[in-house]
Formats: C-alpha cells, structure tokens, sequence
C-alpha cells in the first residue's frame, strides 16, 4: 500500500539529473529500498536481508500490514494449501508458476511452526491464524528485524529518479530524507480498499519507467443489480444460499463456473461465489446463476407430481430453497400463483431451466471501496519470471498485487505476495 500523493514524473529523468541532485543533498543509502510495507514488501525484505543485503521499506502508512491485519474477518487467510497457477488470473497464465514452485504454501507454512503460531484450514484448503492476523504482522516484523531491515513509516515518496548509467543508484526523494538504493522494488498493492491507504501508486512508477499496465479493475467484489432484478430481488437482502454462477473467462475459450454461498444485499449479490465470479467478469457479460445445484429440477418437480403434491409451485420451490427467494423466483415466471398440478410439463421443464440458467447482467461491482483485490496491473510480459525484476529497468522489480497476476478467493492472494516476495528477495 503507498499514498497517491507522490506525483512521479511521467518518464525517466535525463542522466544528468541524478549527478547533480546527489551533490547538493544529504543522501542516505541502502542496497535495497522497498516500497510498500504490506504482504509481499515485508517477505522480500526478510529474504533479501537473510542474503546480508542492507534493507529499507517506504511506507506512508504508520503501521505495517495493514490490509493483513483486516483480512480474514481479522484472522488472516494467509495461504491455500491447493495453491497452483490454475486458481490465478493473468494475461500471461504461466507467469506465476516459477515463483509459486520455488515458495509454496509449505515454506510459509513451516515460517509459522517457527514461531508457534496456531492456525487451522476453513475449508477448501483455506488457512487461518487461530487467534489473530496479528501473529502475522509480527511474525513478519520479528523476521525484518533478524535480517536487520530498517524502516520509515510515514514516508511520503515525491519523487524517484532512475539510474543516470549503468551500475549508478537510483534517488528516491522522500518527506523523511532522500535515500539511493542499487534495488528499487515496488510492493504497493492496487487501489483496492483506500481506507487502509491503498492507491494506484505502483501503477505511476510503472508508466514513469515505460512499462505496459494491464487494464485493471476491483476484483473480489459484491455486483450491483440493474432494473428489474433491483426490483425483483429487494426485499431479498440479507437472505444467503449456497449456488452456482457461470461467467466468461478471459484469455480462455471455456467459462468457468463457481460453486459457493451467495449473499443478497439491498443493491445486488455478495457472498464468495460473486466475489470468486467478479474476478472474471468483465461490464457487458451476463451472470448465469443456477439456483438449485447438483439436482435434476425437472425430475424432482415430476416426481413432486407422481406424489400427488397439490401445493402451490412457491411452496413446492421452498422445500429446495429460502422461501422468500421462491416465492420471488416464482412471480416472475408465473405472475398468477398456480398449484403445481395445473403446470404443464413443458411449462415445468422451461421455469425449471430458468432456475437453474438465470441470466442477469449486473451494472458493475461495487467499487474499490470494498474490493479485496485489483485486477490487472504491471504486464508480466516486462517482468522476469524468476526474479520479478523489470526486462527494461536493471534493478527495478515489482511484486505483489501491483503484478498483472490476481488470485481467487481463498488465501491465494496472499500467497502470490509471499512467493513473488521470496522470489524478488534472492536476487535484489
């Protein structure tokens, strides 16, 4: 995370801009300065300094961690134990595989056994801190300072110059001082969550040294419903039940479908299956949502039949699902309520596809303000694989969520913050 405040040039200085600021002011140096003192800024930095490097981490925050410290309901899903480059969203889908193989869940796993933390898998491989995302934040803190990092919190960047030549340092001029470093990474995250000081800083310092940006966009996000579905679905907010959503999938032939908890909310769906979908949904594509999953509907409603169940198809409905969500479904489809004898098949056989193939094109997500992640960022095609270090900068890497590599729900995140982090750290 790092403040928008700084305003980077929009290319690199001439190289003769370095020579002459490093004369005048009082310039203290380091090997390696890190930007953003979140997941993958820390993990670098520990790494980095386990190598003898001399280490500083930037950031305009007064505290370290802080999207870790809130994620997870405060207990912190910090990794996957299926993690692998399937479950990761990328222009460049191999990109994170080197990374993700050389720093697996296990190595953090074993980071955690270190210092005795406990935790515990959800579900789906999902992992927690038993008591707090804290022991994180200070396992993290505790490692820095074995490795003998040094940091500066509320430390506003204004502006960065890159090396004049060849082998020279790059000039990061600062609100605490001006510092100079051989290894400049970039760990800023996106611009999901501003409330914890996230911007799209690390997207600037990118365009300043002529790298492509992938389109980004929340991701991890709750959609927001256009009419009639606003007025279908209203008074459903609150109401939860476990379903299917389908939706295209970019950079590939095949949609892919979720299987989770869907949450209505008062201006459209939340819940993990619509954050899972968000990831992969792009304004203009349809939702298809599949009410009742993992049942013939058709045959379930025809056995219904041969039983003699003479009940209003709401009430039918309601055996499979929430109620209200029926009742609402039913309306739609049949404006006068009907007992489910006097439904012909073939109308059963099109209300029951409708159920289980709902089509809805939802306005957007709801926005940064409350998006788990960013979407997009630095094209990884200017990125080495191996060392995340820019193909175009010497000594410029960048790391975490500001790479075009996004994970799905479930702790997949993070662990691309601590493998791109290692990877970056054994070699600035």
């Amino acid at each position: 995370m790092y403040s928008s405040e700084a305003k980077l040039p929009s290319r690199p200085r001439l190289a003769t801009s370095n020579k002459s600021k490093m004369k005048t002011r009082n310039i203290t140096s380091y090997d390696v300065i890190i930007i953003g003192a979140g997941a993958a800024g820390l993990m670098c930095a520990i790494h980095a300094g386990r190598r003898g490097r001399h280490v500083l981490i930037l950031d305009h925050c007064n505290s370290l961690g802080k999207k870790i410290l809130i994620s997870g309901g405060g207990r912190c899903n910090f990794t996957n134990l299926g993690a692998s480059a399937t479950q990761y969203l990328s222009a460049n889908p191999h990109f994170c595989k080197s990374a993700l193989s050389r720093f697996p869940p296990e190595s953090f796993i074993e980071m955690l056994q270190g210092h005795q933390i406990p935790f515990h898998e959800k579900k789906l491989g999902q992992l927690f801190c038993d008591r707090s995302a804290k022991d994180i934040v200070n396992m993290l803190k505790a490692e820095c300072d074995l490795s003998q990092v040094s940091f500066q919190l509320d430390c506003k960047v204004h502006d960065i110059t890159p090396p004049p030549e060849v082998a020279s340092l790059f000039l990061i001029q600062t609100n605490k001082g001006d510092f100079t470093c051989q290894s400049l990474v970039i760990a800023t995250g996106g611009p999901s969550l501003p409330g914890v000081g996230a911007s799209d800083f690390g997207f600037g310092i990118a365009r300043q040294f002529g790298l492509n940006i992938i389109e980004t966009a929340p991701a991890l996000d709750g959609f927001v419903f256009v009419e009639p579905e606003v007025k279908l679905f209203s008074n459903l907010s609150g109401l939860s039940l476990e379903c299917e959503i389908t939706c295209s999938c970019p950079y590939s032939l095949h949609p892919i479908t979720f299987r989770e908890g869907l949450l209505f909310t008062h201006k459209g769906l939340s819940g993990p299956v619509a954050l899972q979908a968000s990831l992969y949904w792009r304004p203009g594509q349809y939702l298809s949502i599949n009410f009742i999953p993992g049942v013939n509907l058709f045959e379930w409603f025809l056995g219904q039949k041969k039983k003699g169940n003479c009940a209003m198809v709401k009430t039918v409905l309601g055996e499979l699902i929430p109620k209200r969500l029926a009742e609402q479904l039913c309306q739609r489809f049949f404006p006068t309520p009907l007992p489910l004898p006097q439904v012909s098949e073939k109308e059963l056989a099109v209300f029951c596809h409708m159920l289980q193939n709902w089509q809805i094109m939802p306005s957007g997500t709801v926005g940064n303000s409350k998006a788990e992640v960013t979407r997009g960022g630095v094209d990884t095609h200017e990125l080495s694989s191996k060392t995340m270090e820019a193909k175009k900068q010497p000594g410029l890497f960048f790391i975490g969520e500001v790479v075009d590599v996004t994970g799905q729900l479930g702790g997949y995140n993070f662990q691309w913050a601590w493998s791109s982090g290692w990877a970056a750290g054994q070699s600035v």
